[in-house]
């Protein structure tokens, strides 16, 4: 073979091996997130697949030990609930009734096995939008 057949070759392997690893690091962010009935509905689907679920904490549900390294509380969505727990750092203003985004893997028992508790404080970045434009 050519020294420039090896080399186009060489190089188009090269090539389809970055485009298929940017397609597998880009097909996991294109949805930010599920909500939680889209996840209930699509249980079978998300079985064992990492992801994030954004839902809010239900109220009487969060269970957080004092050394903060663990927590357990039901997502709420519009028509269902999720049971997540979660094992790592815990945000400092985590609490029951605040929309949080749990990114983790879904197990086939239907719980959300959560590695990070992201918080949305949307009525507190609300307030102060609201007091910068002189409201």
């Amino acid at each position: 073979m050519l020294p420039r057949a090896k080399l186009a070759v060489g190089a188009a392997i090269v090539a389809f091996a970055t485009a298929y690893l940017a397609y597998l690091g880009a097909s996991t962010t294109w949805r930010y997130y599920v909500l939680v009935d889209e996840c209930a509905q699509s249980s079978n689907e998300l079985v064992g697949r990492r992801l994030r679920v954004s839902g809010r904490v239900a109220e009487g549900s969060l269970v957080v030990p004092q050394d903060r390294s663990f927590a357990t509380f039901t997502l709420q969505g519009r028509e269902t609930q999720l049971p997540v727990a979660c094992q790592g750092p815990l945000p400092d203003n985590l609490a029951e009734d605040i929309d949080v985004v749990v990114e983790g893997t879904l197990e086939e028992n239907g719980l959300l096995q959560g590695e990070k508790v992201m918080t949305r404080c949307a009525s507190k970045y609300q307030a102060e939008a609201d007091n910068a434009s002189g409201e």
